[in-house]
């Protein structure tokens, strides 16, 4: 576990270079929630951990791991801030949780707070697979991984329509293509991505389709087009909740996954933004285009 994390912090070293204007933002204190998961936390939480260290200047970043029950290994080779944690002393909860559920105390903290506007949520990857008897969470996250019958399913047609299934209809929540795939800006012009080519690759990655939800106050800012489903599935959205921000990825399934230049720069871009609306992290040389993928750590490759 230690190797893992050291090579973390190495690939994160000299990478995302910070940007001048981040000389004029306030550092964001971000709290990173796993513990289970029926992915490998402890392999991915390490990742984005170095590179929200890695911007000192923006970030101050902490870990709390909600351990399940005869789970008897360490989380970390690092210290962590014991569960459930204190959300009035970070400006942002990143989620790589997927498991049993937090204490009622905490997701009532968490709901008030970020209607507030008090804390922004980051959710990523399968952490959008929890907790589907939350009513306050389901329309937090706008859309998940969830059975057919559970709410409405977001794809856009061929030209770019969006399309709202209705309850009941089409397939129920899976990544039926796992592999390289392009993701296009539908606004390229929201302060996440602003910059960035409208369409780059991202690596080897489960595709998430038929994500299901309210999808109430959602904004979707990219899409991957699925071979497994034939559509262009929601890749990058925000939802509004009250005054509260949240920044949902479905990327992000494996430490290989990670390591993408895309996912781990939107991750820092979409986690700014969700605490204060700025976005001052550069995009990097290194930024994948609409050909190749680019991961730290290994050079670039179709």
């Amino acid at each position: 576990m230690k190797k893992v994390f050291a090579l973390a912090v190495a690939w994160a070293l000299g990478f995302f270079a910070a940007s001048p204007a981040q000389v004029h933002a306030e550092k964001l204190r971000v709290l990173i929630v796993d513990g289970q998961n029926n992915h490998d936390w402890r392999s991915t939480t390490p990742i984005m951990k170095a590179a929200f260290e890695k911007q000192a200047d923006r970030f101050a970043v902490d870990v709390t791991s909600n351990i399940a029950k005869g789970d008897k290994k360490p989380a970390h080779p690092f210290d962590t801030v014991p569960f459930p944690p204190d959300l009035s002393k970070y400006d942002v909860l990143v989620s790589n949780y997927n498991g049993g559920s937090w204490p009622k105390e905490f997701n009532d903290a968490l709901d008030a707070r970020l209607k507030e506007g008090k804390v922004g949520l980051v959710i990523v990857h399968a952490a959008n697979n929890s907790f589907g008897g939350w009513k306050e969470y389901n329309q937090m996250i706008g859309m998940g991984w969830r059975d057919a019958k559970y709410g409405k399913r977001l794809k856009l047609d061929d030209e770019g329509k969006a399309v709202v299934v209705p309850a009941g209809e089409d397939q129920g929540s899976g990544h039926r293509y796992t592999g390289d795939f392009q993701v296009v800006l539908r606004d390229a012009a929201h302060p996440v991505v602003k910059g960035m080519p409208k369409e780059w690759m991202h690596a080897r990655d489960e595709l998430y389709d038929n994500m299901r939800g309210p999808i109430e106050n959602v904004h979707l800012i990219a899409t991957a087009y699925s071979k497994g489903t034939k559509t262009n599935e929601p890749m990058i959205w925000t939802v509004s909740y009250g005054k509260g921000k949240v920044f949902h990825t479905p990327m992000g399934h494996d430490a290989n996954s990670m390591r993408c230049v895309g996912f781990l720069t939107t991750l820092l871009r979409g986690t700014e933004w969700a605490g204060d609306g700025m976005v001052t992290i550069a995009i990097p040389p290194e930024f994948p285009t609409a050909e190749k993928t680019s991961s730290i750590g290994e050079a670039k490759k179709k």
